[in-house]
């Protein structure tokens, strides 16, 4: 198994700072963020979910593919996927996606489909998705590059088994799932061991990081509800030494990413002390 991170987390950082880093910490690769970003707010301070100094994009990606591709090689790290913010109906954002991925030896891209907040019947979004990622994947098999479908909550592909009932409509070759136990947590979780039987081949990325239940006042009938803020991933809800030991029985080689965007430390200190964790197990 490999260790990377993804590079929302280090919005402050440009890539060769961020490749410095990740060599420094002992980090094998990066899930990199490569999102559209408004010129307007160009001047704005860095933040995981706005500006980042590295600023790759879908519309720049192929022209800076060089030195991508040269600086992360430089560092011996690897790029393990594309966190894109692209939906699989965006044909023409999909196809930049593609084509940056393959000329940067970039092997997947992360896309999504049309969330669940209730108003649309999930059968109806359910074949909406499957139509969709249907024709995103006839453009990304022609680049060799693979789709990623995450579990995570406000979507239709929460669990293990509602992504797997998404992408095996298709080859593994062609697209597979990012488990990701945080997201979970709250809503989506399933036997972790029976996540990973289940998935077989179309388990193809894990993001790590953690998150623990903490109970609200009650309200005005005693009903209490929870919060689930991030923490350290040994103090988390889920079972990460579990994870890893399911994960080699089922003979899983491929990246397990740390996700972590806690503001109680610096992201080095949380990347530090991630690795030390991860490699712990």
């Amino acid at each position: 198994m490999k260790i990377s991170i993804t590079t929302v987390m280090l919005p402050h950082l440009d890539l060769r700072q961020t490749c410095e880093l990740l060599k420094k910490l002992g980090y094998d690769g990066m899930e990199l963020r490569v999102r559209r970003f408004p010129p307007e707010r160009a001047n704005e301070t860095p933040s995981p979910w706005g500006r980042h100094l590295t600023n790759l994009s879908p519309d720049n990606i192929l022209q800076r593919a060089e030195e991508v591709k040269s600086t992360v090689k430089e560092y011996g790290l690897q790029i393990a996927a594309f966190a894109s913010a692209c939906d699989a109906s965006e044909l023409d954002h999909v196809r930049l996606l593609a084509e940056g991925a393959k000329a940067v030896g970039c092997p997947a891209i992360r896309l999504g489909c049309r969330g669940y907040n209730g108003t649309v019947n999930y059968h109806e979004l359910y074949a909406e998705a499957v139509r969709n990622y249907k024709k995103a994947l006839e453009i990304t098999s022609q680049y060799g590059v693979k789709v990623l479908v995450e579990t995570h909550g406000g979507t239709i592909h929460l669990s293990a088994s509602l992504a797997y009932r998404i992408v095996s409509n298709f080859d593994a070759k062609d697209i597979g799932i990012i488990y990701d136990p945080q997201n979970m947590v709250s809503d989506g979780y399933e036997t972790a061991q029976l996540a990973f039987e289940l998935l077989g081949d179309y388990l193809a990325h894990i993001h790590a990081g953690g998150h623990k239940p903490i109970p609200n006042p009650p309200n005005e009938k005693g009903v209490v509800t929870w919060s689930w803020p991030g923490c350290p991933m040994a103090e988390g809800l889920y079972d990460f030494p579990k994870m890893v030991d399911y994960l080699r029985k089922v003979g899983y080689k491929g990246f397990i990413s740390v996700e972590d965007f806690r503001e109680d430390a610096s992201p080095e200190d949380i990347l530090e002390n991630a690795i030390n964790f991860l490699r712990s197990l």
